[in-house]
């Protein structure tokens, strides 16, 4: 059996003008999950990702602490996450809060959640995103490329909604249950997916079995 490494990108930067970045804390957090891979010999066949500059970066922080920088990889753009401020002005037409404070961050997650729940009920149409069957078929659709191209451990850098889109699709979870997936993915976590020919399955969800040393406790984070 193969196995498929979901990854969820280091934290970014919320709140900041530019989110797709990687916060100096989201650096240390991919490099030690590739120090991780190293200490416990697993070797990448292969690894993915998206485009995004956060989950590029996550990608070459994981291979540095790898130590394996010639690992074939390859972008994907279906690996890219939804634009949340387009889903949350679908259903909200005011001032988008701000999630840098305790009161901004509650709202500002209370109104994702909504927007989502639209968006998967084909409610409302968000300016440039697909639709969520587009977008859910293009996950899966590169799931199933792995699937058919490797027989050994693939590493797929991404982010909280395509991940939890896949394993939503792979349980046939509620819409509902899909949205607590996504919010509930921890930076730099590793969600596990066993594959041969004709199946995927889902091992784990949400690891962080690399930060569980007490050095790092204060590094976990959730955006």
């Amino acid at each position: 059996m193969g196995k498929i490494y979901l990854v969820r990108h280091g934290q970014a930067s919320l709140g900041a003008n530019n989110y797709d970045q990687l916060s100096a804390l989201g650096v240390k957090q991919s490099f030690r999950l590739g120090e991780y891979f190293k200490e416990r010999g697993i070797f990448l066949e292969a690894a993915y990702c998206g485009s995004l500059s956060r989950q590029q970066g996550t990608l070459s922080q994981i291979l540095q602490g790898l130590e394996e920088p010639k690992i074939n990889c390859t972008t994907i753009a279906a690996l890219n996450e939804y634009d949340s401020h387009e889903l949350i002005k679908s259903v909200h037409h005011g001032n988008i809060p701000n999630p840098s404070t305790p009161d901004g961050y509650k709202e500002f997650f209370r109104l994702l959640r909504l927007g989502l729940l639209q968006w998967m009920t084909n409610s409302v149409s968000p300016n440039n995103l697909p639709s969520f069957a587009d977008f859910q078929e293009g996950i899966i659709q590169a799931l199933k490329n792995v699937q058919s191209s490797h027989k050994g451990a693939v590493l797929i850098v991404s982010s909280g909604g395509p991940i939890s889109t896949a394993l939503a699709y792979l349980l046939e979870a509620s819409d509902s249950a899909r949205i607590e997936l996504n919010l509930r993915l921890r930076n730099s976590s590793i969600s596990e997916l066993s594959f041969n020919a004709n199946a995927l399955s889902v091992i784990s969800f949400n690891g962080l079995e690399h930060l569980s040393e007490p050095q790092y406790k204060d590094w976990i984070t959730y955006a």
